[in-house]
């Protein structure tokens, strides 16, 4: 589920926020099941934590360029 930072700036800011909280939601469920050990991937808790972090970023550099 990575997204580069092109398509993130692609996306309506929307669909950014409807993106930023379906990955939060997953990210939460996969760390849930790290913590009791069933995780089948561990390494897609990385992938979905640097996407959430690039649509936080564009997100701030938009504001900033408004303001």
């Amino acid at each position: 589920m990575s997204m580069n930072a092109d398509e993130i700036r692609k996306l309506t800011p929307e669909q950014r926020k409807e993106k930023l909280n379906e990955l939060r939601l997953e990210l939460s469920k996969l760390q849930m099941q790290a913590h009791v050990g069933t995780v089948d991937n561990p390494g897609k808790i990385k992938v979905l934590r640097k996407t959430i972090a690039r649509i936080l970023t564009i997100e701030n550099e938009e504001k900033r360029k408004k303001g």
